[in-house]
């Protein structure tokens, strides 16, 4: 198995409700580690940037409005296969879809506001944690 790194966001939904202990646990007891943090605050221009693929979508200046609704915490995370541990322990995009004991199971509000996000592919987890951290913030 390979030890890889991925980028999370915990989004303002959780941050707003003070879940990010709750979260990290979670990723914790899942096997990953945590090699970079930072709470910040993402400008309009930084989450359109950021979320630049979905430009075309329908929903992609919502997720841009919700995205700069609050602070959000970004973080590298380093383990075994990290990219799909991330994503099992998040659950299924939809809360109403995600398995038992995930966290959006057990913390999204909705779709939109699903309290994280995870790269999906290896490339887009290079590419995602380039975009939010230097090499030198990740102390693993």
């Amino acid at each position: 198995m390979a030890v890889e790194r991925t980028l999370s966001i915990i989004k303002p939904d959780a941050t707003r409700r003070n879940l990010t202990g709750k979260i990290n646990a979670k990723f914790e007891d899942g096997g990953l580690r945590i090699v970079a943090q930072k709470r910040v605050q993402l400008s309009q221009a930084q989450a359109e940037s950021f979320y630049g693929v979905h430009r075309e979508r329908g929903f992609f200046n919502d997720l841009v409005s919700f995205m700069i609704s609050g602070p959000v915490v970004l973080q590298v995370l380093e383990g075994e296969n990290a990219i799909a541990r991330n994503r099992e322990i998040m659950g299924a995009t939809n809360p109403a879809n995600a398995a038992e004991g995930t966290i959006r199971k057990e913390f999204a509000e909705s779709i939109e506001a699903n309290s994280v996000h995870g790269s999906d592919a290896p490339e887009t987890a290079a590419q995602e944690i380039a975009y939010f951290f230097a090499g030198s913030e990740i102390v693993g």
